[in-house]
Formats: C-alpha cells, structure tokens, sequence
C-alpha cells in the first residue's frame, strides 16, 4: 500500500518531469523513501526532508536522494533556500504544519503540491493548523491537491508491474521496521508520531 501512493501520489498527482526539482518529507519512512527513489528514476533532484543525521545519511547513501534535510536540527526554509535554489517543483508532503508552509514559500512556477499525509497535525487537541503560507499558490500559480490511494484501485496492476520491474533492476529499496510482540503495540503507534521509524513500521506477534 505505501508504494501504491507513492506510486500515485508522484507520478498521477505530482505529475514529475525530468529535470524537476523534487522535495519529500518524512523521507525515511514508507511512503516517502519509494517517492523519492521513483523520482530520481524519471530524472528527477530530489531532496527528501527527516528527522536526524542517520535518517538523512541513509536518503542520501543508500536511497540515492541528492541532498537531504534534518528538520530536527535544521531551520527548514534556509535548507530549502540552499538545497533548492531554483525552486520546489513537486512537493510531496506527508507531515502538514510548518514543514508544509516552508515549502509553499519556496515554491517554483507552476508548482505541484501533492497532499498526502499531515502527521504533524493528527495528535493536536487544538484545531488542525492550515497552510500559513498558501498565498504562494497564487504568487506562484501552483497547485496543491489532495490524494487518497483507493481511488486508483482500478490500476494497481499496472503500479505492481513497473515496481517490480524496478526492484528487480536494483533501482528501488524498500525497508521494513518491525518490533516484536502484540503487547508492544502502543509503544510502537507512537514511533509514527515522534519519527523513530525507518520504512515500513510493521508489528510481529510472538511465538507461544
């Protein structure tokens, strides 16, 4: 399911062309680790956007992404200012909140936003904080939509056979983070919302 919205979300929503600049975030996790690598396949920079200096190593050195950005350590719109000098072209955003508004900002003509996930807003018990920064649309004459993966239902197979294709070629990693035992449930929900995970956070249950 994560590579089919990656799948979906970038190439249908984001609509990449070669040459473009592209800017993930959450980039080490499932779903943002396979946009990035599927953007660098159509000829694309990519930069992805994690929380720490291990997370960012591996987008880089093992993911193939051209540059990498620590929002943990990192003031967001200058890395994006260095690392993206002409602009966003594609934005694929799985966080929300100030990640979201630093990107609208540095935004190139024509700019696709694709609306994929807002984890940083999920856990608010204050109302959902909206894009700041959305008067870059219009400055801009981007686009921001939303995408949800059931709707492409219909085209899975085709998605499946050119990942595949992909991974057999060696152009595409994918990663699994899996904690063992049911009763480590709660503990391991909470990896998505603090970021500890790399890839796919999966849980196994113990042998009895």
């Amino acid at each position: 399911m994560p590579g089919m919205t990656a799948y979906f979300g970038l190439l249908d929503t984001g609509q990449p062309k070669a040459g473009d600049t592209v800017v993930v975030s959450a980039a080490a996790g499932a779903v943002g680790s396979i946009v990035g690598q599927i953007a660098k396949i159509k000829g694309c920079r990519v930069v992805g956007i994690a929380g720490g200096a291990e997370k960012c190593k591996y987008v880089v050195e093992e993911l193939g992404f051209d540059a990498a950005i620590d929002y943990k350590h990192e003031e967001i719109y200058s890395a994006l200012q260095k690392n993206c000098p002409k602009g966003i072209d594609v934005y694929f955003d799985n966080v929300g909140g100030e990640i979201l508004d630093a990107a609208l900002a540095r935004t190139a003509r024509g700019a696709r936003i694709v609306i994929c996930g807002a984890i940083s807003q999920y856990n608010n018990t204050a109302a959902i904080k909206g894009p700041a920064n959305y008067i870059f649309l219009l400055v801009n004459r981007a686009i921001m939509k939303g995408m949800l993966v059931m709707d492409y239902f219909a085209r899975f197979p085709e998605a499946v056979r050119e990942m595949a294709g992909w991974m057999a070629q060696g152009k595409l990693k994918s990663r699994e983070h899996i904690v063992e035992g049911l009763e480590n449930f709660p503990k391991t929900l909470l990896m998505l919302f603090t970021g500890e995970n790399f890839g796919k956070l999966e849980i196994k249950a113990g042998e009895e």
